[in-house]
C-alpha cells in the first residue's frame, strides 16, 4: 500500500532480504576501516554500527588503520575509547601518510579474517548487511561481493535508501552509475539476486583474503586517492574474477561535496592514477582516454613493470574482451570524434518514453533556438508548454533523445571545451547522439559516454545555451528530468 512505486520496490527488497536464509558455515570477516583527519563522530559511527549490527560469530576483528592523522581527538582518546569498546577491535598508526590506497593495502596485510571487509570511515552498516555478502564469496570465491551503497546526507546525516543500479566508467576514467534496463527485473525474486556489474565504487565492498592477495591486491604505486575501484574492477574481470553487486546487503554512506583533504605530495592523484591504470589494462582503447584527457599524455605514472607482469602472470584477457562481454554498453567512439560518416540507410528508432525535458533548477524545458528545429539548430531553455510539439522529446533503445523526426540531440563537438550541443540527424551509431541518465544523491544527469561530459546550460546574453561540461554534482543547473507524457 506504499504510494510511489520506488517504495514500492524498496519495501519489496526489503521484505524478500528479510525472509532470506543464510549457510550456518559462513567465513569469519576482517572489516577494514581507514582514516585520516575523519571527524569524530561518523568514525565512531561507523564503528558502532558494525559493531550493532554483524552478528558475534561472523566479526573475525575491525581492523583500524590510521593513515597519520593529526587532530588531538583520533590520538590518545581514540586509542583509550577502541581499548575499552571491544576486545577485537585493531588500531594501527601509519608513521607517515601513504594516503588511503597504500593505507587499505597496510590493513589487508595486517588482517587474518578469511574474508576482508572494506569500509570508507564515514559509513552506518545497517542490518543484515554482512551476511549476505560473505554468503556470495563462500559461494564463490572468486567473486567481490559489493553492497548497496545507500546515501546518508552529508549535512543532515540523514540515511535514505538508494536505487539498485550498477556501475560503469567513462572515457575521462570516471565511475558512473548506470540504471539497469526496463526489462532486468522480471518478478520479485530478481529485485535481490546479484547484479554484475562493470566497476564498482571502490570503498566498500567484500573478497576472499587469500584470493584478493594472489590477484595482486592494490596496485602499491597507486597514490593517495582515485582510480583504485577501476583498476580492481578492471583486473578482477579481465583476469578470471568477477564483481557483483548484493541488493540485500546495505551500507550507508556520507557522500561528501568536496574531499577534505589533498595529496602529501601535492599534485591530482585521480589524474596520475588513472593514467596508470590506463596504460596498464587498457591496451589500445587508452587512446579514447587521451582524446577526453589530452594533458595526461605527459603525466609521469611511475614504474608499471611489476603490474604488467601481473597481467601476464594471471593470463588475464584483453580489455577488448572487457568491453565485449562484461561492458557491452559502452560507447566506443571513432577518430573522427565520435563523428559517423557511414550512416545505415534507414534507420528506423524504437521509442522508450517521450515527454518534455524540464531543468529543475531553472523550471525550464530543453527546446531550440530556431522556431523550427532543424539540423545544426542550438538548443536553449524556454517556458515549458506541453501543448508545443517542438518541447517533446522521444528517448530511443539506442539512448537516444530525438526532438522531431530525424533530428536528435548531438555532443558532435564534445572534445571540445565550450562547445554548444546541437541538433544532429539522428544515426543509431550509438556515439555522439547516446545519453545516459546518470543518478547521484538523487540528481539526473544527462552524461554523454563519448565526451565524458553532461548537458549543462550556460548563461548567453538573455538566453541559456546548452553545452557540455565535467560531471560535477556542485553546478546544480546540470540536473535534468524527464516529464513522460
Amino acid at each position: 500500500n506504499r504510494c510511489s512505486k520506488r517504495n514500492r520496490i524498496y519495501f519489496c527488497i526489503v521484505c524478500r532480504c528479510q525472509a532470506e536464509k543464510y549457510r550456518s558455515d559462513l567465513p569469519k570477516a576482517s572489516i577494514i576501516i581507514c582514516f585520516y583527519n575523519e571527524a569524530w563522530s561518523t568514525l565512531i559511527r561507523t564503528v558502532h554500527s558494525v559493531l550493532n549490527r554483524t552478528p558475534a560469530q561472523l566479526l573475525h576483528e575491525i581492523v583500524l588503520v590510521d593513515d597519520a592523522s593529526e587532530l588531538a581527538h583520533l590520538q590518545a582518546k581514540l586509542a583509550e575509547y577502541l581499548w575499552s569498546l571491544h576486545p577485537n577491535i585493531t588500531l594501527v598508526r601509519l608513521p607517515d601518510r601513504q594516503g588511503l590506497i597504500r593505507a587499505r593495502l597496510y590493513g589487508a596485510h595486517v588482517a587474518t579474517g578469511e574474508v576482508l571487509v572494506f569500509l570508507d570511515s564515514h559509513c552506518e552498516v545497517n542490518k543484515q548487511w554482512l551476511e549476505p555478502l560473505l554468503a556470495k564469496v563462500a559461494d564463490s570465491r572468486r567473486t567481490i561481493a559489493i553492497p548497496v551503497i545507500d546515501m546518508i546526507n552529508s549535512g543532515t546525516f540523514e540515511y535514505k535508501e538508494s536505487s539498485l543500479v550498477k556501475g560503469g566508467f567513462n572515457w575521462g576514467m570516471h565511475y558512473t552509475w548506470e540504471h539497469l534496463p526496463q526489462d532486468y527485473f522480471k518478478d520479485e525474486r530478481s529485485y535481490i539476486e546479484p547484479i554484475e556489474t562493470p566497476t564498482m565504487a571502490g570503498g566498500l565492498f567484500a573478497v576472499n583474503r587469500q584470493y584478493f592477495r594472489e590477484k595482486g591486491e592494490y596496485d602499491p604505486g597507486l597514490d593517495t586517492w582515485g582510480g583504485e575501484n577501476l583498476e580492481i574492477s578492471f583486473r578482477f574481470w579481465q583476469c578470471g574474477g568477477r564483481l557483483e553487486i548484493i541488493p540485500c546487503s546495505r551500507v550507508g554512506h556520507v557522500f561528501r561535496q568536496r574531499r577534505p583533504y589533498g595529496s602529501p605530495g601535492g599534485g591530482d592523484s585521480m589524474l596520475r592514477n588513472s593514467v596508470r591504470v590506463a596504460r596498464v589494462w587498457m591496451d589500445d582503447y587508452i587512446q579514447y582516454f587521451f582524446q577526453v584527457q589530452p594533458a595526461a599524455a605527459s603525466i609521469d605514472y611511475g614504474n608499471i613493470t611489476a603490474r604488467i607482469d601481473l597481467r601476464k602472470k594471471l593470463e588475464c584477457k584483453p580489455f577488448q574482451w572487457y568491453l565485449r562481454i562484461i561492458y557491452p554498453e559502452q560507447v566506443i567512439p571513432d577518430k573522427d570524434h565520435g563523428r559517423s560518416r557511414n550512416l545505415p540507410p534507414k534507420y528506423k528508432a524504437k521509442f522508450k518514453r517521450g515527454g518534455p525535458i524540464k531543468n529543475k533548477e531553472t523550471g525550464l524545458c530543453i527546446v531550440s533556438e530556431d522556431e523550427v528545429p532543424v539540423r545544426n539548430s542550438l538548443l536553449t531553455l524556454g517556458s515549458c508548454d506541453i501543448q508545443k510539439k517542438y518541447q517533446v522529446w522521444n528517448e530511443t533503445e539506442d539512448k537516444e533523445l530525438m526532438l522531431v523526426y530525424n533530428l536528435c540531440l548531438d555532443a558532435q563537438d564534445g572534445m571540445r571545451k565550450n562547445v554548444y550541443a546541437k541538433l544532429g540527424k539522428c544515426d543509431g551509431m550509438k556515439r555522439t547522439q547516446a545519453w545516459v541518465w546518470s543518478i547521484k544523491n538523487y540528481v539526473y544527469q544527462l552524461y554523454n559516454p563519448t565526451s565524458g561530459k553532461c548537458l549543462a546550460p550556460v548563461k548567453d546574453g538573455d538566453k541559456y545555451h546548452l553545452t557540455l561540461e565535467i560531471c560535477t554534482l556542485n553546478n546544480k543547473l546540470s540536473a535534468f528530468m524527464m516529464e513522460e507524457r
